[in-house]
Parts: C-alpha cells; structure tokens; sequence
C-alpha cells in the first residue's frame, strides 16, 4: 500500500431517514393498547361519581321519612291519640256512650285517617 490516503466519497447526503424498527412499532401498539383499555375503567370511575351523588341524595331523602315516620310511630302510641282517629276517621263511640244518630259513612277528606 502506499502511503496515500485514499478518500472515501459518499454520495449525495440526504440526511438520516428515521426507520420504524420493530421495537418501535411494538412499543406503540403497546401504548395505544393499553390506552384503549384505560379508557372503560376510568369512565366507571367517573360514573360512580355520580351514581355515588345520586345515592347519597336518596339517603338524605330517606332519613328525612325515617324521622317523620318514627314521629308518626310515637304519636300512635299515645292513647289519647288512638281514640281521636278511632272517632274521627273510624266513627267508633267508647263504652256507655250513645252514638249520636244513624252510622255515617266515613267523611272522606278528614285530615290524618
């Protein structure tokens, strides 16, 4: 060999092409994957946001009869109050006592029977 360096030309530079190696191709069928199943739990959970909203409305609405219901419950267990519905809403005389004329049919708009 003598002592001349030989020069390598290349042709025209074209700049480097960026190739899609199979590396590359897997890790974004990867991504997209796992971004396509993110998407059904992260929807439940933002339904069970609202769901849990609706839930919580029902249960104040329901505490709220509750407590109406027990006062019902309370007044009922008072004797004096049995009797006014039994001679209001029912007609019904205590012992001794004379009912005032012929059996009346219930009245129908009388408040609490």
């Amino acid at each position: 060999m003598s002592g001349r360096k030989q020069e390598v030309r290349a042709g025209p530079t074209e700049g480097p092409k960026p190739k899609l190696t199979a590396r590359a191709a897997f890790l974004i069928v990867a991504v997209v994957l796992l971004a396509l199943l993110a998407v059904s739990p992260v929807r439940a959970y933002l339904d069970q946001g609202t769901q849990i909203a609706e839930l919580e409305r029902q249960a104040r609405v329901l505490e709220g009869a509750n407590a109406r219901l027990r006062a019902n419950i309370a007044e009922l267990r008072d004797p004096a109050e049995l009797e006014r519905l039994a001679r209001e809403c029912l007609g019904l005389v205590g012992r001794g006592e004379v009912a005032p004329g012929p059996h009346k049919a219930r009245p129908a708009a009388v408040p609490g029977c």
